[in-house]
């Protein structure tokens, strides 16, 4: 018995190699070849669900004013618009980070919206990889921490974060998210300033990505009660650490959760001043809905309503929509029974955090990180949007890969139940992204789904009747315009779009009616005045036409159209000079401008210059050859 023992004792002496047991490092052989098994399948499923997206169109709604007719974003990376990145307040966000990434497509694709679907999927794929790479890393749960990732990857409500290219700073600022997760991972597990210098700046990068990172300090300290184990108090489940993780003990790094906060320190000073920042670039946009708009009490009953409609969707994915209406009112029945449940399940929650503490981590994660965009501070006219859920959902699912486990443990079929139903859930989620994802194809495609699966969805209406007016269909336009303005009738843009169809069929009185209810709305609309402009002069009414272009650019001095217009109607009546000015003035705006360039170059035929309007011949023969050829054939050989 006693050479028995000390046979045993030696063995143990050389087996240990830096801690481990003899077979670790056939474990970690295995384990390594099971991430990257994992990390695999991750990619293919990805891509079967998602793939379609390189050869969807851009789309009409924000897409124009990220890319399709946005200068800087066109020009490339220069030194003006790496500029103009970091200064300008565009699209009512300070998102440096976004823009430079979007210059950089398009200095690699131009305006081919394939390359720019395919960046966003690439992000994708890049944060279903890191979260699967962190979680793992933080709890050693391999099949768990894949089972998240892997409904990160392919749940349909997040869809719409990848397909639609002014998403661009949903999985960009994501992507930071989940890596200044993995740099507090590694900072947590040896303690020292640069490590602690990469995690702020992985904060920082993400901020100027998008300000949506505000909560993530908040996630940092929930992630310090579980799984990193770094608060005193809360009896932690050892078995949901990483074997090869060892918390700080707080006896000797003084881990208290007063310490912690002290080390967030640098990134709430970083919220407070990203949050201040995106509140007042968004009422200088005028995008923060009123207190007359959205009272209050509407905004909340929206928020407890949202929070739930959230949970439900990710539940049962289903009636997705680009869009969804702010309701009018919300039945009672709905709101306290929302906030009912809320309640009810916070309670449960919190009295299971000792033995589970993951579900109070995931829970606060969810409802946490909601807070930005859950409509307390209204931002937009949408009740809800599924890209909003792009981080949120994390918490549920990791709430969903952890608890389900729990409640089966001690079953005899547990592994192969558990087994069985991942497969068959992950398989059903893709089919269902996959069918979803079609819906993004184009500007028809993806507002007749809208429509269909919605009601009373204006915004939904207006832009399927603009897609349909670009085809030529102005009577299916017209419809939907007509009720668009049925569902909401002090809608200045719909006007404006009712009215340019009614004046592209002739009927510019009535086009002209339309018009004058925008300005009657919002006096100060540029785009109204133009319009208004072009209805008056094709009716002979020069003055007032003339008096509506000068008003449009007055209001927007930078309104490419309104110079073009103004000039153009100054060509028609001969004022050469003049109507050369305003060509001028708007390709300084827009070198680009097509339309511009063939009428200075016929200005500059007017007064005889022949050699001027050769050139403009020849910056429109790079810029738009059909254009080119109009022009080309008007000048005297």
């Amino acid at each position: 018995m006693l050479r028995r023992k000390v046979q045993r004792k030696v063995v143990n002496q050389k087996g240990k190699s830096r801690g481990r047991p003899l077979h670790a490092k056939g474990w970690s052989l295995h384990n390594h070849g099971l991430k990257l098994l994992i990390s695999l399948f991750l990619i293919a499923a990805t891509l079967f669900a998602f793939e379609q997206v390189r050869h969807h169109a851009f789309l009409n709604l924000d897409d124009n004013v990220y890319v399709t007719e946005n200068l800087q974003v066109q020009s490339g990376l220069t030194f003006k618009s790496v500029t103009w990145a970091f200064t300008t307040m565009h699209a009512s966000y300070w998102i440096p980070l976004t823009w430079l990434s979007l210059m950089l497509d398009c200095q690699l694709y131009g305006l081919n919206p394939g390359g720019y679907h395919l960046t966003n999927l690439v992000f994708h794929l890049a944060n279903t990889l890191l979260l699967f790479l962190v979680l793992k890393r933080m709890t050693g749960a391999l099949w768990k921490s894949s089972f998240v990732a892997a409904l990160f990857a392919l749940h349909p409500l997040h869809v719409e974060s990848v397909a639609w290219v002014t998403e661009r700073k949903d999985v960009l600022s994501t992507f930071f998210w989940i890596l200044t997760m993995l740099m507090y991972v590694r900072y947590v597990e040896r303690p020292g300033l640069n490590r602690y210098l990469l995690v702020l700046l992985s904060f920082t990068l993400g901020l100027l990505s998008k300000p949506m990172l505000v909560t993530l300090p908040f996630v940092l300290l929930l992630l310090d009660y579980w799984p990193l184990g770094r608060f005193q108090f809360g009896q932690l489940d050892k078995n949901l650490k990483s074997p090869n993780f060892k918390p700080t003990h707080p006896s000797n790094q003084n881990s208290t959760a007063l310490c912690l906060i002290r080390e967030k320190t640098p990134f709430f000073a970083l919220t407070v001043v990203s949050s201040i920042l995106a509140i007042i670039v968004a009422q200088t946009e005028i995008t923060v809905g009123t207190l007359e708009t959205h009272w209050v009490g509407m905004r909340f009953a929206n928020a407890l309503v949202s929070y739930v409609s959230y949970i439900g969707k990710m539940i049962w994915p289903s009636h997705l929509a680009v869009f969804y209406p702010y309701p009018d009112t919300f039945p009672i029945w709905k709101v306290a029974g929302s906030g009912l449940l809320l309640v009810c399940l916070s309670i449960l929650i919190i009295r299971a955090a000792n033995k589970r503490p993951y579900l109070m981590v995931s829970w606060l994660w969810y409802l946490g990180t909601l807070v930005p965009v859950i409509g307390l501070v209204q931002v937009g006219s949408q009740a809800m949007a599924d890209r909003f859920t792009y981080v949120p959902l994390i918490g549920l699912f990791i709430m969903i890969a952890w608890g389900v486990p729990n409640i089966l443990a001690g079953w005899r079929y547990s592994r192969v139940v558990l087994s069985m139903s991942a497969g068959l859930l992950l398989s059903i989620l893709m089919i269902v992204t996959r069918l979803q994802v079609r819906h993004w194809q184009n500007d028809i495609t993806l507002f007749q789904h809208s429509v269909n699966v919605t009601a009373n969805n204006y915004l939904s209406h207006t832009n399927l009747g603009v897609a349909l007016f670009h085809q030529g269909k102005i009577e299916e336009a017209i419809a939907h315009y007509a009720e668009a303005l049925r569902i909401k009738s002090d809608r200045v843009e719909t006007y404006n779009c009712l009215g340019v169809a009614l004046a592209h069929q002739g009927r510019y009185q009535e086009a002209i009616t339309h018009f004058k209810e925008a300005l009657r709305i919002k006096p100060d609309d540029a785009v109204a005045h133009n319009n208004l402009g072009l209805a008056l002069e094709r009716l002979g009414k020069d003055e007032e036409a003339i008096a509506h272009y000068v008003e449009a650019f007055r209001i927007k001095p930078d309104y490419v159209e309104a110079h073009n217009n103004l000039g153009a109607f100054l060509l028609r009546r001969g004022k050469y000079h003049q109507a050369i000015a305003h060509f001028t003035e708007a390709l300084r705006l827009n070198p680009h401008y097509a339309e511009a360039h063939i009428n200075l170059g016929l200005a500059y035929l007017m007064i005889g210059n022949r050699s001027s309007a050769m050139e403009e011949y020849k910056i429109l023969k790079k810029i738009n050859p059909d254009m080119a050829d109009i022009l080309y054939s008007r000048i005297p050989k």
